[in-house]
């Protein structure tokens, strides 16, 4: 079984070190750095490539947004999963612009955040479905959208936190033709990604939470 490596960022000391305990009782994750704030964050990064970076929003020196957005300016593929809490909803759409994979709210439990570390690692998305809620509630869309039936079932499929490749072997098509589904979805709702995507559709009543 392949190990994940991750980075935990959080100004917290005693948050992190829960973490760290509830990771390495995961048979499947390495938590291979820590930093207390963005900056030392990417410090961290120019030495360690991780697979996933558990990111925290307010902290001193440089916050989560921040340092996300640069991390991401130079490191595309770069997986970052927001802890989040309650009253964080209004940096919520800066991050999903950024392009952030997903957010979960600190006091999750250990089952959650596991299956929300391998979606992610996966190439998917996972969302806390409080702060969805939160985030829908803030979110207008142009209601003249159609799409088509398959459009339908790759969006259903996106909304799961399924990556391309589960897509293309849940419905037998290639990946390229998710892909091209995707970037469709994503033109004809205006969003920039995943997670916006996800928040159209529930907004539209198109999938159930």
């Amino acid at each position: 079984m392949e190990t994940y490596k991750i980075i935990i960022v959080d100004d917290h000391q005693l948050f992190r070190n829960g973490l760290r305990f509830i990771l390495n009782e995961l048979k499947n994750v390495e938590v291979v750095g820590e930093a207390s704030n963005g900056q030392e964050f990417l410090d961290l990064l120019e030495y360690v490539i991780p697979d996933l970076v558990l990111m925290d929003i307010n902290m001193p020196v440089m916050n989560g947004v921040d340092a996300s957005k640069i991390a991401l300016e130079k490191q595309p593929e770069l997986n970052i999963l927001v802890l989040s809490m309650y009253g964080e909803t209004e940096y919520y759409n800066t991050m999903i612009d950024i392009g952030v994979k997903g957010f979960i709210l600190k006091d999750i439990d250990n089952k959650e955040l596991e299956d929300a570390i391998n979606k992610v690692i996966s190439g998917g998305t996972y969302f806390s479905q409080e702060l969805l809620l939160n985030l829908i509630k803030n979110k207008t869309f142009d209601e003249n959208i159609v799409l088509t039936k398959r459009e339908k079932e790759v969006l259903e499929l996106i909304c799961k936190g399924y990556s391309n490749q589960q897509i293309s072997e849940q419905l037998f098509i290639s990946q390229r033709t998710v892909e091209r589904h995707r970037s469709s979805l994503l033109l004809k709702t205006d969003s920039k990604n995943s997670i916006s995507l996800v928040i159209f559709a529930i907004k539209h009543k198109l999938i159930s939470i």
